[in-house]
C-alpha cells in the first residue's frame, strides 16, 4: 500500500518521463512519506502501439467508413503493420539495434504519406545521416512509420490523438469549462479505455488515499479530468488533487464549481508544501491548513493560503526519484534529421533544475509575475552534482537535461568545475540566455564537463524589438555567443518569434535574413519559429496599452492565460507561418541559403535591408591584450614532458626548457627560459582544475612579477600562444 499516487496523464514525451512526479516523490522521500508514481502517457502508448492495439484499431473500421486515400493505403497494409509493430517499438526502446539494417534496407516498413518528403530528397537524407548513421536513420524511418499510424488513428479512431498531447484544443485558452465538461459526458474513447484500465490496475495495487495529477500542458488536461471522473465513480473514498504547469499558469482565476465534481483540490506553484499539507488533511480532516490551494467550501470555490509555513528551499526538496517509472521502455524517436533538434525526442534524460525561477526575469512576453519565474533561487553546485551522482546510480543513465528557464552562467561554471573535479562522465544540455558571459573559455569549460547543447531565445532577430522585449541582448551579441558555443563543439538551438506587437513586415523579413545568415555561417544548428502569444501574466498581458495591443476581454470562469488580441498595426502575422517554418526546415538541413527570401512565401514581401555579410562582419574580432584582474584561471592541460637544455650565443650560456603537452587529439610544445618554465609548472599545479579554490588572474600576475618583469609581455608572447589556447582557461 502506498498512500500517495502521483500521475502524469497522457501525453507528454515518448523518450523520457516528465520530471514533476519524480521531483515530488523525491521530496516525499525526505519526509518518510511513501508514494508511487506512473507516467500514464508511455504506458498507454505501449498498449496502443502493439499487435493487440493495432488489431483492435483495424478491426473497428467498418465498411461504411469513408477513408482518405492515405488511410485506405494504411488499412490495406494492416497485416504488415501488425507484423512489424512490436519489433519497431522494441528497436526504438534500444532493445533490438540489429533491426536498423533491415529498416534502412527498404521494403521492411510499410510506408504511407509521411515518407513522401523522405523519398523526395534522398540527397538531403544522405547528407543528414551519412553513410554510417544507420541507427539514427532507422530511428527516423521508424518515427515516420509511427506518424503514419498516428494519422490513421486521428482520422478513424480519435480525432484528438497526438503523441505529445491529447485533446489539446479542449484545454487551450478555455476561458469557460463548458466544452471540456460536455466532452467528459461522452462515452470514453478507445484511448480513454486503455488509460482507465491501466489506472484501475495501479489503484488496486497501491490502495492510495490521495491521487495527485501533475498536468504540465493543455494536452494533458482532458485525460486528467477523464481519470479523475473514473476515480470518483469507482473509488469514491480517494481524494484527488491537480497541480503542475497548466493550473499554475491557467487556473489562477478559477470560479467554476463543476471542476470540483472531478477534483477535490487544485494547487498552484511549487507543489511540495501544498501536497504535504493536503496529505496531512487527508489523514486527519481536522487539519485544514493549506498552501495555495483551491477547494469547494459551502458550494463555492475558495482559494486557501492560511499557513504560516514557508516553501521549502531547493536544497531541502531532495533528489528526484524516478523509481516506479518504466525507464527501459521509453521510445526514442527522431522526427527531424537534425542532431540538435532531436534531443527533445531522442534518448533518456535525467531532468534536473540548476535554479528555481529566472535570474533575468525581465522579458515582456514571459510570465514573470508568477512565482515559478519570479522567485529566483539557485542550488549550490556541490548539492546539484551530488544529485547527479545519485540519479546515475538510481537510473543507470548519465544523460541530464537541466530544465531551467535560463541556467545562470556563473552556476553553470561551478557545476562544470565540480563535474570535472569528480571525474564524472556525463552528457548534459540546458536552456540559456545568449549573454556575453559565455566567453570562448567558459564555453570550452562547459564542453569539457559534458555539455553537448544549449537552447536559448533569439526571439525576434531585430535589435529594436529585442530592446522592446527587454531581452538584454543584441543580434551581434547572440551571433558572437553562438559562435563561441559552436567552436567549442556545443550545438545551439534558437527559439524564434514572429508577430510581436508593433513588429512590421520589414522587420519580419529582416529577422528571417538574420536567421539565414546565422545558419549559413554555421553558428546555429537548430531553431523553431513560434508566433507571439499574449499571456495574462506577462508585462504585455498586464499592461497591453504600453505595447500597442488591444485585448479581447472575456469572462473567466476556468482557464486564463492566452489572451486573444488585436495588434494596432493591423498586420496579419499568421500568413508568415508557413514560409518561416519551411525556410527554417531547409536551413537546419544545410540547404536553401542561396534562395531569395521571396521564394519561401506565396505573397509579395519587401527585400531585406540587412547587409549580405552582416553576421559575418559581426564576428570579426581582434585579440584583446588585457584581462580582468578578478578573472579565474584554470589549467586544463596534462602534466607536460619537460626537457632542459642549454642555449649558447656569443659566449653566453643559459638554460632553456621545452614543455611538451599531450592533448586528447594532438600535441603542442612551448620553449621558454628555464626559470620562467619552473614558474609556469608551479602555476599549472596551483591552477589545476582539481583544486577547490580558484586562483585569480591578478594573483598570478603579481606572483610572476615578484621574480620577473612585464607579465603581459610574457602572457601574450608568441611562445605562450598554444598554451593560452589549449592549456588554460580564463573564466
Amino acid at each position: 500500500m502506498k498512500p500517495i499516487l502521483l500521475i502524469t496523464p497522457p501525453f507528454t514525451q515518448l523518450n523520457t518521463p516528465y520530471p514533476a512526479t519524480a521531483y515530488l516523490k523525491g521530496f516525499f522521500n525526505t519526509k518518510k512519506i511513501e508514494s508511487t508514481q506512473m507516467d500514464l502517457g508511455i504506458e498507454v502508448i505501449l498498449e496502443l502501439f502493439s499487435k493487440k492495439g493495432l488489431n483492435y484499431i483495424f478491426e473497428s473500421i467498418q465498411e461504411e467508413f469513408e477513408l482518405s486515400e492515405n488511410a485506405s493505403r494504411i488499412f490495406a497494409l494492416q497485416a504488415d503493420y501488425i507484423k512489424t509493430i512490436d519489433k519497431v517499438i522494441a528497436f526504438l526502446q534500444g532493445k533490438n539495434p540489429s533491426l536498423a539494417r533491415q529498416i534502412c534496407s527498404g521494403n521492411f516498413l510499410p510506408e504511407a504519406s509521411r515518407f513522401a518528403n523522405f523519398h523526395a530528397d534522398v540527397e538531403a537524407v544522405n547528407w543528414a545521416f551519412g553513410s554510417m548513421g544507420m541507427q539514427d536513420k532507422a530511428k527516423h524511418l521508424a518515427t515516420l512509420y509511427l506518424e503514419d499510424l498516428s494519422d490513421f488513428i486521428v482520422e478513424c479512431i480519435d480525432e484528438n490523438f497526438g503523441f505529445s498531447r491529447y485533446a489539446e484544443r479542449l484545454g487551450r485558452s478555455a476561458n469557460s469549462f463548458d466544452e471540456l465538461y460536455d466532452y467528459l459526458q461522452l462515452e470514453p474513447t478507445y484511448i480513454d479505455e486503455i488509460t482507465l484500465q491501466l489506472l484501475h490496475q495501479r489503484i488496486e495495487e497501491n490502495k492510495p488515499k490521495l491521487v495527485c495529477f501533475s498536468v504540465p500542458f493543455p494536452g494533458n488536461l482532458y485525460s486528467a479530468f477523464r481519470c479523475a471522473k473514473y476515480i470518483k465513480q469507482h473509488f469514491s473514498s480517494i481524494k484527488i488533487a491537480m497541480g503542475g504547469g497548466f493550473p499554475n499558469t491557467e487556473l489562477r482565476d478559477l470560479k467554476d464549481i463543476r471542476v470540483f465534481e472531478f477534483f477535490d483540490f487544485i494547487t498552484l506553484d511549487d507543489g511540495e508544501l501544498p501536497l504535504e499539507l493536503l496529505y496531512s488533511h487527508v489523514l486527519n480532516s481536522k487539519n485544514t491548513e493549506f498552501k495555495r490551494t483551491f477547494w469547494l467550501e459551502n458550494g463555492k470555490v475558495v482559494y486557501v493560503n492560511n499557513t504560516s509555513q514557508l516553501d521549502y528551499k531547493q536544497s531541502e526538496v531532495g533528489t528526484p526519484d524516478y523509481s516506479d517509472l518504466l525507464l527501459d521502455q521509453y521510445i526514442s524517436v527522431i522526427e527531424v534529421a537534425n542532431p540538435m533538434h532531436s534531443l527533445w525526442s531522442d534518448g533518456r534524460w535525467n531532468k534536473l533544475t540548476m535554479a528555481h525561477g529566472c535570474y533575468w526575469g525581465k522579458c515582456t512576453f514571459c510570465d514573470i509575475s508568477l512565482d515559478y519565474i519570479k522567485i529566483y533561487e539557485p542550488i549550490h553546485a556541490k548539492i546539484l552534482v551530488d544529485r547527479m551522482e545519485q540519479l546515475i546510480e538510481q537510473t543507470g543513465e548519465n544523460g541530464f537535461h537541466f530544465v531551467d528557464e535560463a541556467a545562470p552562467p556563473a552556476l553553470m561554471r561551478e557545476v562544470a568545475l565540480e563535474i570535472l573535479r569528480r571525474n564524472l562522465v556525463v552528457t548534459w544540455w540546458t536552456n540559456i540566455r545568449f549573454e556575453k558571459s559565455f566567453t570562448k573559455d567558459l564555453c570550452l569549460l562547459l564542453k569539457l564537463s559534458g555539455c553537448i547543447a544549449v537552447s536559448g531565445g533569439l526571439e525576434v532577430a531585430s535589435d529594436r524589438l529585442l530592446a522592446l522585449i527587454k531581452k538584454g541582448v543584441t543580434v551581434e551579441q547572440v551571433a558572437q555567443v553562438t559562435k563561441n558555443f559552436t567552436e567549442s563543439g556545443i550545438m545551439v538551438h534558437a527559439y524564434l518569434m514572429y508577430g510581436y506587437p508593433t513588429q512590421t513586415v520589414q522587420e519580419t523579413v529582416d529577422s528571417l535574413e538574420m536567421v539565414r545568415q546565422l545558419f549559413e555561417i554555421g553558428v546555429l544548428q537548430s531553431g523553431f519559429w513560434h508566433q507571439f502569444a499574449m499571456t495574462a501574466h506577462s508585462p504585455v498581458g498586464i499592461t497591453p496599452d504600453e505595447f500597442g495591443v488591444v485585448p479581447e476581454i472575456k469572462e473567466i470562469t476556468f482557464a486564463n492565460n492566452d489572451i486573444q488580441f488585436k495588434d494596432k498595426t493591423g498586420i496579419n502575422h499568421d500568413k508568415f507561418s508557413y514560409g518561416l517554418k519551411k525556410s527554417l526546415f531547409n536551413y537546419m538541413h544545410g540547404i536553401g541559403f542561396d534562395f531569395e527570401l521571396q521564394e519561401w512565401f506565396d505573397f509579395k514581401i519587401p527585400k531585406t535591408k540587412i547587409a549580405p555579410f552582416y553576421i559575418q562582419d559581426c564576428l570579426k574580432e581582434e585579440e584583446i591584450f588585457s584581462l580582468k584582474p578578478n578573472s579565474k584561471v584554470v589549467s586544463i592541460c596534462n602534466n607536460p614532458k619537460v626537457e632542459v637544455f642549454t642555449k649558447s650565443k656569443k659566449g653566453m650560456n643559459w638554460e632553456m626548457m621545452n614543455l611538451l603537452f599531450q592533448d586528447k587529439t594532438f600535441s603542442y610544445d612551448i620553449t621558454i627560459e628555464k626559470k620562467v618554465g619552473d614558474w609556469l609548472l608551479k602555476m599549472i599545479a596551483a591552477t589545476s582544475i582539481a583544486n577547490d579554490k580558484l586562483v585569480t588572474f591578478q594573483h598570478i600576475k603579481l606572483d610572476y612579477e615578484t621574480q620577473f618583469e612585464d607579465f603581459e609581455l610574457f602572457w601574450f608572447s608568441k611562445a605562450m600562444t598554444n598554451f593560452r589556447k589549449y592549456g588554460v582557461l580564463v573564466l
